[in-house]
């Protein structure tokens, strides 16, 4: 028994969903996302909420019960409040800077990394090493954070690269002499 699945997700005032073709819509004030839906899920649409059951009583059914409940959720949060990473460099020489439909970075190769931003994705770099993705699709605004992120991880010794912000690194000690 999946106990996320067991509760509804209840859509706010100002925010509209339909289910048809198989597909859900949800349209908000940030705006419209989709998702397909999974034939071994059961979706209704009463009263302000959204139900999500298993259709049937095998183990595929119930594994993709709370996956689904909180995929829907994802889609009502998105288009009212959106989603947001944010990325911190250290390491000396170490920089970003947003330009448009591009990200720079600057992380000590011989040569500038270029990103482009993907639709629907939004990158602001308050300083020089702080990176703001947000977004209202969660798995496009992780993505591109992750992509950013592998150019760069922190490393143990030093700490420098790219890391989230409240993400822990574990930290080494050095060489003993």
């Amino acid at each position: 028994m999946s106990r996320i699945g067991k509760k509804p997700v209840a859509i706010p005032s100002g925010v509209t969903a339909n289910i048809d073709n198989g597909t859900l819509n949800v349209k908000g004030p940030k705006g419209t996302l989709t998702m397909g839906l999974s034939d071994l899920i059961e979706y209704k649409l009463e009263d302000g909420e959204i139900s999500v059951k298993p259709a049937n009583d095998t183990r595929a059914a119930r594994n993709h019960w709370g996956m689904q409940r909180t995929m829907v959720s994802n889609l009502v949060e998105g288009v009212t409040e959106g989603f947001t990473k944010v990325l911190e460099i250290s390491g000396v020489g170490y920089r970003a800077q947003a330009q448009g439909k591009k990200l720079k970075l600057q992380l000590g190769y011989s040569h500038d990394v270029d990103l482009d931003v993907p639709e629907g994705i939004e990158v602001k770099t308050p300083d020089q090493t702080t990176v703001e993705i947000s977004g209202i699709d969660k798995q496009a605004v992780g993505q591109f954070a992750a992509n950013v992120r592998k150019w760069r991880k922190p490393e143990p010794y030093k700490g420098k690269g790219i890391k989230y912000r409240g993400e822990y690194v574990f930290r080494k000690e050095g060489k003993k002499k």
